[in-house]
């Protein structure tokens, strides 16, 4: 078994989001100086559910897979100490301010690209977007069952089965591999790279691959290729007013607060 995961690396989504500035000319979010990008969140409880599966089958290979810029190494360095054979690094100048699709569309090429994948694992969605639609789209890309928002992912005889987080319960659901995994955090906590993985980490190859070496080129990743159109992104202002209830007696209070909604048509 093969089993790709994808991780992104993200702003810290850890520091106060006052802390981040809003360019609404030209859409950008600007992060605050000196703080390091991290690993998506779920993203490395996907790595998780990988390394589950490792456990219980060492034969299974495990590829952690990112696109982005050079420093993406980091986020997969990390990965890789948590027990990971492999790192695979996809940058290049045409991976830049992709859409959903765009990304799916590079995501899903390099799983085919690297041929005897069988088993991709993402997080539920990025917390830096919450999207949430990586995983699908890579799904459809590829004509593989997509099995979303999982707590637990188990594999025997080349049959997948993972236990999905429903709003009012959990539901087993089972599929023949190839497919695509995403997990939720009730999937529990990543494990912690000890010292010495760090340094074996730092060992492991990480192979990088362009946007030629997918097949790809600027009529598919770029502007004029985009599904999704960004109309506007900006800090939303929201107004509150607070009414103090007069009354001498909590039963006065009560009685206009009651009239209060009454008069604003809310009850």
């Amino acid at each position: 078994m093969h089993i790709i995961v994808c991780v992104k690396q993200v702003q810290d989504w850890d520091i106060p989001p006052s802390s981040f500035k809003i360019d609404e000319a030209t859409k950008v979010v600007t992060p605050p100086a000196g703080v390091a990008p991290v690993p998506s969140q779920f993203d490395t409880i996907g790595v998780e559910a990988a390394m589950r599966l490792k456990d219980n089958d060492p034969d299974a290979k495990v590829t952690i897979m990112s696109m982005g810029p050079e420093g993406a190494r980091d986020v997969i360095k990390h990965s890789l100490a948590m027990g990971a054979d492999e790192g695979l690094l996809l940058t290049d100048p045409l991976f830049e301010d992709l859409d959903w699709y765009q990304v799916a569309l590079v995501l899903s090429a390099a799983v085919k690209k690297a041929e005897d994948a069988n088993l991709v694992i993402c997080g539920r969605q990025a917390v830096d977007w919450d999207m949430g639609v990586s995983g699908s789209g890579i799904a459809e890309l590829l004509d593989w069952p997509a099995l979303t928002i999982c707590k637990d992912v188990q594999v025997s005889d080349g049959t997948l089965s993972v236990e999905r987080v429903l709003m009012d319960g959990y539901e087993t659901v089972e599929a023949a591999l190839p497919a695509v995994v995403t997990v939720s955090n009730e999937l529990g906590e990543p494990r912690y790279p000890k010292l010495q993985q760090i340094m074996q980490a730092a060992k492991k190859q990480v192979t990088v691959w362009s946007a030629a070496d997918l097949g790809l080129d600027a009529s598919q990743l770029g502007a004029d290729a985009r599904k999704l159109t960004l109309e506007r992104l900006y800090v939303p202002v929201s107004d509150v007013e607070c009414l103090i209830m007069e009354g001498d007696t909590p039963e006065e209070k009560a009685q206009n607060l009651a009239k209060a909604l009454a008069e604003a048509k809310l009850i």
